[in-house]
């Protein structure tokens, strides 16, 4: 990793997905060409990689962005399987999950479970070896299953691996997306990593980047973003776009996406049910009757 600030679009499962990619780097991204877009995890399923990540990571949609695809397993094997997918289909980089706080994942092993398995880690890094000429990896990854401490026993294990970055999400799988973000905890854990570290969790505005400026490599902004499309693109200029401007902006993206998914999707109520969704990031000074609207259909009409 370079010394540039890095701004990157975390995964969200159902909602990142490629048609609402391409239409955010078509209208923020694609003139400077400095976001770094991650697909939803990619997963194991009966015995074989499930087949519509795959077609999500290699969709027509993706063509122009930086696209890294993020895989989430259990176990070496799971691993081996999505690296070798993800390969066989010209990936030179991924990025590995072992954040996600789903509690069927957790109970699994997966994601943010992993963390409880400083054994499997430590296997993962192993297997890892065999792909260090051809794939660049990195890690997604929050502080703990259910205590911030669980992330030091995995310093030395991390450090021995060859990776681009790591993104940390300052909380525990226990904590979901709520409660207090434990910065110190992330500092005592940050503090000991050689690699460079990206900050992930609770950033909404062009301010909130440049705090994390002079103290991270990067920022991976997932909710943020879907709420302000525009943040990258504020942070960039310096400057903060009205209220009106950025409902506009939420707006022509939601129908932009619409627009992209009625030619892929079968029927009205496919559709409207694909967009619901995203209505719950609506900005709090867009019109009640708009998101009212939107939550209850999916699009405006």
């Amino acid at each position: 990793m370079d010394n540039e600030f890095k701004l990157m679009a975390a995964p969200l499962q159902g909602l990142t997905e490629a048609a609402w990619r391409s239409v955010h780097f078509r209208l923020f991204g694609e003139e400077q060409g400095d976001v770094e877009y991650f697909t939803p995890f990619i997963r194991v399923e009966k015995g074989e990689v499930r087949k519509r990540d795959m077609r999500d990571y290699t969709s027509d949609l993706n063509a122009g962005m930086r696209l890294t695809p993020q895989i989430i397993f259990r176990d070496a094997e799971e691993w081996r399987m999505l690296v070798d997918a993800l390969a066989e289909a010209g990936s030179t980089r991924i990025d590995m999950n072992m954040g996600c706080p789903f509690t069927p994942q957790v109970r699994k092993g997966r994601g943010a479970g992993m963390l409880a398995h400083p054994d499997m880690v430590e296997e993962i890094a192993k297997a890892m070896e065999g792909y260090a000429d051809s794939i660049d990896f990195s890690v997604k990854m929050r502080l703990g299953v259910n205590d911030a401490s669980e992330s030091l026993s995995l310093v030395d294990i991390l450090n021995s691996m060859k990776m681009r970055h790591i993104t940390v999400h300052p909380r525990t799988a226990t904590q979901q997306y709520k409660g207090e973000l434990q910065l110190d905890a992330m500092d005592g854990f940050t503090s000991r990593l050689k690699h460079p570290v990206v900050f992930n969790g609770e950033v909404s505005s062009p301010s909130d980047i440049e705090k994390l400026t002079s103290r991270y490599d990067g920022v991976m902004v997932g909710r943020g973003l879907l709420r302000r499309p525009t943040l990258f693109a504020e942070y960039r200029s310096g400057g903060e776009l009205t209220a009106e401007e950025r409902n506009e902006a939420f707006l022509s993206l939601i129908g932009r996406t619409a627009s992209v998914l009625e030619q892929r999707l079968c029927g009205a109520t496919q559709l409207k049910d694909k967009m619901k969704p995203y209505w719950e990031y609506a900005p709090e000074t867009l019109d009640r009757k708009t998101v009212k609207l939107g939550r209850k259909n999916g699009i405006l009409q």
